[in-house]
């Protein structure tokens, strides 16, 4: 993971970094997992992009709560239609898919961070 140290004009060497979402895996930068920039076991989070069209299978989490704030785009899950600033709190066992009704940004939090938490139904 390339990490670029950024100077301060007229300053010593500054402790900021800068990372991208290239380098995380699916989006994902938080977490319970690698790589993360903060790896723990308390949240997850992603920046998640979605052409239109695109799905994901009914799934449910075992523990973990899931909220999912569109910034830009509209999207379905399970039954609801959620547009820009809409979030979508889906609990632990509830079972819904996912479709991109136009091409969106997402950004997703789960809590829980447990990686093997999803289940296919």
């Amino acid at each position: 993971m390339a990490v670029e140290r950024i100077r301060k004009t007229n300053r010593s060497e500054s402790v900021m970094k800068r990372h991208n979402l290239k380098d995380m895996t699916l989006g994902w930068f938080v977490g319970n997992f690698s790589p993360s920039l903060f790896q723990n076991d308390s949240v997850e989070v992603g920046v998640k992009k979605f052409a239109k069209g695109d799905t994901e299978p009914m799934h449910y989490q075992l523990t973990a709560t899931e909220w999912t704030c569109v910034i830009s785009g509209r999207i379905r899950i399970g039954e609801l239609t959620f547009e820009e600033n809409d979030i979508a709190e889906i609990p632990p066992l509830e079972s819904a898919d996912f479709e991109a009704l136009e091409d969106c940004v997402l950004v997703v939090v789960k809590s829980p961070s447990i990686p093997a938490d999803k289940v296919n139904n």
